[in-house]
């Protein structure tokens, strides 16, 4: 591994689990961390820094654990304290940074600071959420429409007034501005801190504060289809408010006087969200890193993409550093957006290649190094809520989170005994771990291989990166430190390219995948070389 003077994230590889659908130690056909804590090895064998794990706290499960009732405890069907403690041993014995969500915009409604507040108007959490009265004629205070549809508000009637939700009602808004609430979200930092995690990915952060005048959204531009009311508005007064960094220094501040490097990155959703990306990881106050959305939902991988994303992250004074994924439990699986059956397995070892080559931190969905396509779900499988309100023009969730195929002739693929709460892929079986374990040409191999080559190359890590080339199909560009350049060079379509760079004669290939003579490359290949000279 090469030796950087920089804290061990930056440039890192994450491995992002999905509690629910990794691996069932108990028999119920849902993921645990039992079962998360026996398979390890398995996330360490692919020589990532770090493993994320997507909520498990107490939660009534309406958005699936993004709805917490208990911030402080995990969930009976995920296991216990004890076991979260015995994943973190086990992860940090195996050279693993353990990373974990927070949730500070909402809670659930069933959360015993909501069941106070939504008492009367003078308790003393009657204003740790975010109320207001009707209208003149009983309608919500204003126009806000919440992400899953339907208005921001919903009526409670022990306080005759409307709660704000920007998500699902169950998911009633947490008002931070409170300086309270703000105490209570980083004692809940403290807590899990305290357990020994490594860091924290900050769900739906720029929806933390709201305008507290209640002012209506403009209408947004009709830019084609839309299925949700929510799209029908520019967020300007619900979300993304100028206090978010203030509250993000708080929780810096209390991270720092933890040793070690902690790291912190913030999920920042929406059509143009670069400026709040930058206001939240700018200078050493504030957080590690951001985690982009440019690739989770782009229906297709073009070099103008990937060129475009990069620069708006340039390598200046005071700039944040970026986190990059093509694929999370959120979004689609990256191989069936962006290419046909037929290419897909080329085209997986390609993506895998870009990803580890661009410059910022690395996150893996699970199955991503297996090539796993996205299921389609039928409507009695759905489990998704935002899928089964706008079914069925909102794609499902439910088709990224199906289980972690782990041995192809075991019931279940090796998941769990019981029936998956999820159908597994028909397809999956054949990309079980135990299958690619013993195909060295596997993508299985293909990524534990590149991301050794990331480690063992400071210009990848942490170097530089000038674009060369971002034409219809051919994206390449340079990585560098003061010590070292590699040329990445990728063709993005089914054709073979030729391409040759000035004075080609000094360069020398060190990896790649998909077919390349000289530099002539096939269809989906890639090429990483390293300037001799």
């Amino acid at each position: 591994m090469v030796a950087l003077t920089l804290p061990w994230w930056r440039g890192a590889v994450v491995y992002q689990v999905y509690p629910r659908s990794f691996a069932d130690s108990n028999g119920d056909g849902i993921g645990d961390l039992p079962g998360i804590t026996r398979h390890l090895d398995h996330v360490a064998s692919l020589g990532v820094d770090a493993v994320w794990l997507s909520p498990f706290f107490t939660s009534p499960m309406a958005d699936f654990g993004y709805d917490v009732s208990d911030y402080c405890d995990v969930d009976p069907v995920f296991g216990t304290l004890a076991d979260f403690d015995a994943l973190v041993a086990r992860a940090h014995a195996l050279g693993l940074k353990v990373i974990i969500d927070q949730v500070y915009a909402h809670s659930s409604n069933r959360h015993p600071w909501f069941l106070e507040s939504r008492s009367d108007r003078s308790n003393a959490r009657a204003d740790w959420y975010v109320w207001a009265d009707a209208k003149a004629d009983g309608s919500p205070p204003n126009n806000w429409q919440s992400v899953f549809g339907g208005p921001a508000w919903t009526w409670n009637a022990r306080r005759g007034q409307y709660y704000m939700h920007n998500f699902l009602s169950e998911q009633p808004q947490l008002n931070q501005h409170n300086p309270a609430v703000q105490d209570a979200t980083l004692e809940i930092a403290k807590f899990w801190l305290d357990r020994g995690v490594d860091g924290f990915r900050i769900d739906a952060i720029n929806f933390a504060l709201h305008d507290p005048a209640l002012t209506d959204n403009p209408p947004a531009p009709d830019t084609g289809p839309r299925t949700r009311p929510f799209d029908y508005q520019q967020h300007l007064h619900n979300q993304s408010q100028p206090g978010i960094p203030l509250l993000l220094e708080r929780l810096r501040t209390l991270i720092d006087t933890y040793d070690g490097d902690r790291f912190t990155v913030a999920e920042v959703a929406g059509p143009a969200p670069e400026a709040e990306m930058h206001a939240f990881t700018a200078g050493d106050r504030r957080l590690s890193s951001a985690y982009g959305f440019n690739f989770l939902y782009a229906p297709a991988l073009t070099p103008a993409l990937v060129r475009d994303a990069l620069a708006e992250w340039p390598d200046t004074p005071g700039m944040g550093w970026p986190s990059w994924a093509f694929e999370n439990h959120d979004a689609p699986r990256a191989v069936s957006r962006w290419a046909p059956p037929e290419h897909q397995a080329a085209f997986a070892r390609m993506k895998i290649t870009l990803l580890l080559c661009l410059r910022g931190n690395v996150f893996l969905y699970q199955g991503e190094e297996l090539g796993l396509t996205q299921v389609e779900t039928a409507f009695e499988d759905l489990r998704d809520p935002e899928a089964i309100a706008n079914w069925p023009l909102t794609l499902s969730r439910d088709g990224v989170r199906t289980p972690m195929p782990w041995r192809a002739s075991a019931p279940h693929a090796g998941f769990s005994d019981a029936k998956p709460w999820l159908p597994l892929g028909p397809d999956h079986e054949a990309l079980a771990v135990d299958r690619q374990e013993s195909d060295p040409l596997s993508l299985l191999h293909v990524t534990r291989r590149l991301i050794a080559l990331r480690h063992a190359h400071a210009a990848l890590m942490a170097g530089t990166l000038t674009i060369i080339e971002a034409s219809d199909t051919v994206l390449a560009f340079e990585r560098a430190t003061a010590d070292q350049r590699l040329l990445c060079l990728f063709n993005l379509s089914a054709d073979p390219i030729d391409w040759r760079p000035p004075a080609p004669e000094v360069w020398c290939k060190i990896d790649g995948v998909g077919q390349a003579k000289g530099w002539r490359l096939g269809g989906f290949a890639a090429m990483i070389a390293e300037r001799t000279v």
